[in-house]
Parts: C-alpha cells; structure tokens; sequence
C-alpha cells in the first residue's frame, strides 16, 4: 500500500534561510550550515518516505533549479505545489516530479502553497499549506477571541516534527481533532 506524506518550504541550498528569525529572535532553522541543513532534511526524508511512497511538496522546494539534484535522492513519488519560490521552468521539475501543479484537492481538503483566504474554505473544510513557516493562520470570532484557526494545518519545516513529513493518516487525525475544537470557538 502507498502511504501519502506531505511536506513544504524545504528552501533546499537557500544559505540565507539559516540567517532567519522566529519573533524570540532564536533561529528560524539552527544548522551550522545549508549543507548540513540539506542533507538533515533528505536523512529525515528518507527514514520516514519508503521508495513506493508519495510525497506532496507544498511549494519553495528550492530556490534555484542548480539544487534540484538534491531531490533524486529523495525517496518515493513526488507531486510539487508550486510555491512562491519555485520559479524554474517546468522542463527543469519534469525529471524530479511526477506532477506539478497550482493546487490539489481531495477528502475534503485543498492543498496550496500560500494558505487559502478564510472565506473561500467553506468547500474544502480544512487546509494544508506552507509558506509561513513557523506562524500558524489566525481567526477571530464574533467575541473578539483570537486563536489559532483549526482548519488550517501548516506543513513547513519549521512545523513538522523534527523536519519529517507527515502521513496523511496523521494530518486527518489531526486536522478531525482540530475542527472538533473549532466549533468551540464559534
């Protein structure tokens, strides 16, 4: 059987990602250098992702086609959701990708790059999207209550555990306990 995994904004050989900041001023993503960064995320890739798997990359795989090599070393299926920083010509994704596309949809939930805007998810129902990185997409109630929105679920880096994709089996688990909250903020 073919497990589904999701994962995004690998920034793959993108030097100045480790030059960024979470609001405490710690940083974004601590590795010593890119080098190291890149090949942490394809060993974690890889102890999770068997070679019959699919993986979806919600976008910003990396930041110049002369890094994309990085990829055949990634194990399973890949689809790409193209994210703000995937800008190669398709010809230069065709030979690391099996799919590319803008946006995927299935069981209820829409997969982007960028999150969706709040008012265009009542289709769907939930969303898992990048871009982000560690922030999470917030909500307010008629109450004036601020709080994380539920159907939303953020797999950046920076949100996956340890830098390992996550199952589709997980995210449902997931994104069904976060919407059994949801109506608690209404």
């Amino acid at each position: 059987m073919t497990n589904i995994f999701f994962a995004s904004d690998h920034h793959f050989s993108h030097s100045n990602i480790l030059t960024f900041k979470r609001d405490d001023g710690s940083p974004l993503r601590n590795f010593a250098n890119i080098t190291e960064h890149d090949e942490y995320i394809i060993a974690k890739h890889n102890a999770r992702v068997h070679p019959g798997d699919k993986t979806y990359f919600l976008g910003d795989v990396s930041m110049s086609h002369k890094n994309l090599y990085l990829l055949d070393r990634m194990n399973g299926e890949k689809v790409l959701i193209k994210g703000n920083h995937d800008k190669c010509k398709l010809s230069q994704y065709l030979p690391y990708f099996k799919d590319i596309r803008g946006s995927h949809q299935f069981d209820g939930i829409i997969m982007t790059h960028i999150p969706i805007h709040p008012e265009s998810l009542a289709r769907w129902g939930s969303a898992i999207h990048g871009h982000l990185h560690y922030h999470k997409v917030m909500y307010t109630n008629k109450f004036g209550k601020v709080f994380e929105d539920p159907r939303y679920f953020n797999v950046s880096m920076e949100c996956l555990e340890n830098y390992i994709p996550i199952s589709l089996e997980e995210l449902k688990l997931r994104v069904n306990l976060n919407m059994e909250k949801y109506s608690e903020y209404l």
